[in-house]
């Protein structure tokens, strides 16, 4: 029995690369999304047994849409596929129950061998992801229900770091200088009693900031 796949991604270019790889393969493709909106809709549409999402897409990015998903659907298989080896992505991937993390670079029979694994309800993760993000997903010190006294530019940085974001395309998308980014991030860090950025982001999705 073939594999229903839903593929999400906004270039062209990579969703017909993907239906050429998997092309002569048991995996079907169902349904193809180019918006988060739309991975949402036809997810919830097709039904698909497995569905293979990127991050950075316009209207509600894949993680964003990852999180959708699962509120309607908690055990439908979603595969992210980035190009960005970004640790931030692959915790926040990890909190919203994603089942694996591919990086665009897969061999095709990797990418197989992953959707096969995430049809069959089996993680899709390497030990070295997991391990990798391991710190960021232990209970930080402040438990996500606790009140943190962020103000609102705080709130606002916060968010565009667990997006994986840099300092500096927060500060371009904010409007405000690098220094004051770092100092907000030193702030943010400290009330919410976490070490890194990976922590402070999987924080976030845990208080329901992104």
């Amino acid at each position: 029995m073939s594999i229903k796949l839903l593929i999400a991604d906004d270039h062209e270019v990579v969703r017909s690369g993907l239906k050429s790889l998997l092309a002569g393969s048991d995996i079907k493709i169902v349904a193809e999304a180019s918006t988060g909106e739309q991975a949402v809709r036809l997810a919830l549409k097709h039904e698909p047994d497995v569905v293979l999402m990127d991050i950075r897409m316009p209207e509600g990015d894949g993680l964003n849409a990852l999180g959708r998903i699962k509120l309607d659907r908690p055990n439908m298989p979603i595969l992210m596929l980035s190009t960005y080896d970004n640790p931030t992505y692959v915790a926040r991937a990890v909190a919203l129950g994603a089942c694996g993390y591919l990086l665009k670079g897969i061999t095709r029979d990797k990418l197989i061998e992953a959707i096969h694994s995430a049809a069959a309800g089996q993680s899709a993760w390497t030990r070295e992801e997991l391990r990798r993000v391991t710190g960021a997903l232990a209970t930080p010190r402040l438990a996500a229900d606790v009140e943190v006294p962020l103000t609102q530019r705080e709130s606002e940085v916060l968010r565009q770091l667990a997006y994986g974001l840099t300092n500096k395309e927060i500060a371009l998308a904010l409007h405000i200088s690098y220094e004051t980014v770092k100092e907000h991030v030193q702030h943010i860090l400290r009330k919410i009693g976490v070490s890194d950025r990976t922590q402070a982001a999987v924080w976030a999705v845990r208080k329901g900031l992104v």
